[in-house]
């Protein structure tokens, strides 16, 4: 028996996000270009999610965070988000510090609680 191979990857399907690397430093020139990248990457995906590797990007500063910032906002324009992988602990406390959250890789998202968590029941309240 033999079929036609279909193109693209076998084990890839709507719920595997796209990677987008980056590595800095990043130049302003090159901002618009990759939220071009992470337009498209959403677009051919269909997952709704671009995992942004950010471990290469190079020491955290402001210019990290207007890239991020940019991503972000490219990528929700397109209807979806980007995930961070790898940021360095600096780059995390300098997002937290500006405001921005940004959901990292590894981590429960928001609507989700995390495992092993239980609800306390105080001694007063009634039985449902």
């Amino acid at each position: 028996m033999s079929y036609a191979r279909l193109p693209g990857l076998p084990i890839v399907d709507a719920m595997t996000p796209a990677v987008l690397v980056l590595v800095g430093p990043v130049t302003r020139d090159e901002v618009a270009g990759l939220c071009d990248d992470v337009r498209a990457l959403l677009e051919a995906s269909g997952a709704g999610v671009v995992v942004c590797d950010v471990g290469g990007l190079g020491p955290p500063g402001l210019g990290a965070v207007d890239l991020l910032a940019r991503l972000q906002l490219a990528a929700r324009r397109a209807g979806g988000r980007i995930r961070l992988r790898d940021p360095d602990p600096a780059l995390h406390a300098l997002l937290d510090l500006v405001g921005l959250r940004f959901e990292k890789e590894g981590e429960p998202e928001q609507r989700e609680p995390a495992l092993g968590v239980e609800e306390a029941v105080e001694s007063g309240d009634p039985a449902l």
